[in-house]
């Protein structure tokens, strides 16, 4: 339930509570295993901060009153995940997520202390960095790496969070306008990840739908699960997606997982060339699927 997608920007616009309602139900019936919530503003409609907290109040309890699936509150604002944990009874529907931590986050203490205080699981965005004057972002899978041990460690040591209560966004861009390897990198980072010990038991996340942002509809579908098969190999096992998308695994020889290898293999720099130019070089392969 997010306001980039046509039926809750208009639940949203309109408060309408039964709307939202609708929307929980379907994505149970589909079997989430959490419902995730964002009313923040989007490209074509502003919202401000008091239009949220104002509806909040309301709004966690129609969707609990019309399931009993948790809720993964999705939002960089703590005043929205406090207003979201106060009116959550977790007694219906059991641990909630907080989505997300990250480097940049404006009172990000603050952030730690609300998953400890209400004992949430936590998605940490590993595609930025904690530096001495702040945060910046990744560049490299290594980086991304570094940063998601780095949120672990605070989510364990700030939080109260056990390992298995931790999820790690590698991150994910638009493979059709990734001129920076990011495609890549999360991909590459999710195997650094698998690989260390010390991380066994966290869980790795994306945001699915920012894969095939910007390419034909009736394509989308066969990329994003393309994607997947391609980032479980890697570790992946929990991803933020639609439900009412045909999401699967596929074999190695359908036609999109081929394609999809082959352009991300493309978008590996060579000795001479910058990662712009690998990008489109990505890009251009990818425009085979149309």
């Amino acid at each position: 339930m997010n306001n980039s997608f046509a039926r809750a920007g208009r639940a949203f616009k309109n408060r309408d509570l039964s709307a939202f309602q609708r929307l929980a139900k379907l994505q149970t019936e589909l079997g989430v295993d959490y419902l995730t919530l964002n009313i923040d503003g989007t490209q074509s409609m502003m919202v401000r901060p008091q239009e949220m907290l104002d509806f909040l109040p309301d709004l966690i309890p129609a969707i609990q009153e019309a399931t009993s699936v948790p809720i993964a509150f999705d939002n960089p604002s703590v005043d929205y995940h406090r207003c979201c944990l106060e009116h959550y009874d977790r007694s219906k529907s059991g641990r909630p997520i907080l989505n997300s931590v990250a480097a940049s986050r404006q009172r990000i203490e603050e952030l730690f202390e609300l998953i400890g205080e209400y004992d949430t699981l936590a998605i940490g965005m590993a595609s930025e960095r904690f530096t001495p004057d702040g945060s910046a972002q990744c560049l490299s899978a290594e980086q991304v790496y570094e940063s998601a041990k780095t949120l672990v460690e605070k989510l364990v040591t700030k939080s109260g969070r056990s390992i298995d209560q931790i999820m790690i966004d590698t991150g994910l861009a638009p493979v059709g306008a990734d001129t920076y390897g990011l495609v890549n990198m999360g991909l590459d980072a999710m195997k650094l990840i698998r690989n260390d010990p010390s991380l066994e038991g966290v869980h790795l996340s994306v945001g699915l739908t920012n894969f095939s942002f910007g390419v034909p509809r009736e394509i989308r579908e066969g990329m994003e699960n393309a994607y997947l098969t391609l980032a479980v190999a890697s570790g992946l096992d929990f991803v933020l997606g639609n439900p009412e998308k045909n999401l699967e695994l596929l074999a190695q020889d359908n036609r999109y997982v081929e394609v999809i290898s082959e352009a991300l293999e493309c978008g590996r720099m060579l000795e001479g060339e910058t990662q712009e130019d690998a990008g489109f070089r990505q890009a251009d392969k990818i425009m085979e699927l149309f």
